[in-house]
């Protein structure tokens, strides 16, 4: 049960005292090292009279409803809305951050928008949506928060889905995975040298959650690669990546390539070109993976799923908008019987592109 000191900081357990006085957070592989007062990288983690705390709890950066395609997740009960939020900071440091504004956030004051757990989940319910999203910033740095969420979530009957970049250690990440149902984990790139320099942070904890997630738990993964020109998308480093997710993850968890723009520190780069995206996608399915996307372009083609048994059309998407459907009420291509990964009800939902903001009272 969650311990408050006021109503949004709580205490935390993922942390211990250190010879010289300090405190170390033990949530992320960062191992933010306090003294009294100071606040991690987050920014949103605290030590506070000696001992770790959250200071954000209930306050959020906005609710709204997406398309679960938004996640992105495109075999996870397509179709239908999501309710969706996050609060500020983030606990890695992108120069290239597409959502800088919410997750480089050092004004608490921004998180206007406020609501329980159990409020969140009864609003995701009144309006119809089949799950709720941790999402816009990474809820590793609102464990406690996305946990008690998430736990409402399933008193009600609904799915949680965990949008994040899986830099974490292991005891909270399985605390936190027991109640999740789906997570899209951002690959960001496959070189230890772009996770330091680029990111803040290193590359083999990400791939211990991605071997976590697969084969430890029932969460339904997907995988997003934001493609930067230059930096993360050699042919010989997707190749690399690509062939690392068939062989540890399997060819069932699906890849999206995404493209980037400039924004935050980094806008001395241009915008992804399609042509790298369609690349990438190429690549991950010559080396075996089975379900391959692009994001952030329009291709209709490139967004769909095709069986990987006989190749045929299963879901046509034109950005978020559901076209063709041909499985049958089990998941399986109605042209072969090969069962199509994922996580399906009988019938596809018809939420579509639409976006609804949210204001919690």
């Amino acid at each position: 049960m969650t311990d408050f000191i006021t109503h949004d900081t709580v205490k935390t357990h993922y942390w211990h005292k250190l010879e010289d006085g300090r405190i170390q957070c033990d949530l992320c592989p960062r191992f933010c090292k306090l003294h009294n007062d100071q606040r991690g990288l987050c920014f949103v983690r605290q030590n506070l009279e000696n001992q770790i705390v959250m200071t954000s709890y209930g306050r959020s950066s906005g609710f709204a409803i997406d398309p679960i395609e938004k996640k992105p997740l495109n075999h996870f009960l397509p179709g239908t809305p999501v309710f969706s939020f996050g609060t500020a900071g983030c606990n890695l440091a992108c120069n290239f951050c597409q959502n800088w504004d919410i997750s480089k956030s050092r004004e608490m004051d921004t998180l206007m928008s406020k609501a329980s757990p159990d409020e969140i989940a009864q609003a995701a319910k009144d309006y119809g949506c089949s799950s709720v999203a941790y999402t816009y910033n990474d809820p590793v740095v609102f464990h406690e928060y996305a946990i008690d969420t998430a736990q409402a979530c399933r008193s009600l009957g609904l799915k949680s889905v965990a949008v994040s970049a899986g830099y974490v250690c292991a005891q909270p990440r399985a605390e936190f995975y027991q109640w999740m149902d789906a997570a899209n984990i951002d690959l960001k790139a496959f070189t230890e040298h772009f996770y330091y320099k680029i990111v803040g942070g290193h590359l083999e904890p990400v791939l211990d959650t991605l071997k976590y997630i697969k084969h430890e738990t029932s969460v339904w993964l997907e995988l997003t690669t934001l493609l930067i020109p230059d930096e993360n998308d050699s042919e010989a480093e997707l190749e690399a990546m690509t062939q690392w997710v068939v062989e540890n993850l399997g060819p069932d968890v699906p890849m999206h390539f995404t493209a980037f723009h400039p924004d935050w520190k980094m806008r001395d780069k241009p915008s992804t070109p399609i042509s790298s995206l369609l690349q990438a996608r190429q690549i991950a399915l010559k080396n075996g993976v089975h379900y391959a996307y692009v994001g952030n372009v329009h291709d209709k083609s490139a967004d769909s799923t095709y069986c990987h048994g006989c190749g045929q059309l299963l879901i046509g998407r034109d950005w978020y908008e559901l076209s063709e459907w041909n499985l049958d009420a089990s998941g399986s291509c109605l042209f072969c019987g090969q069962r199509c990964a994922g996580v399906f009800k009988p019938k596809p939902g018809n939420w579509g592109a639409k976006r609804k903001g949210v204001v919690m009272s």
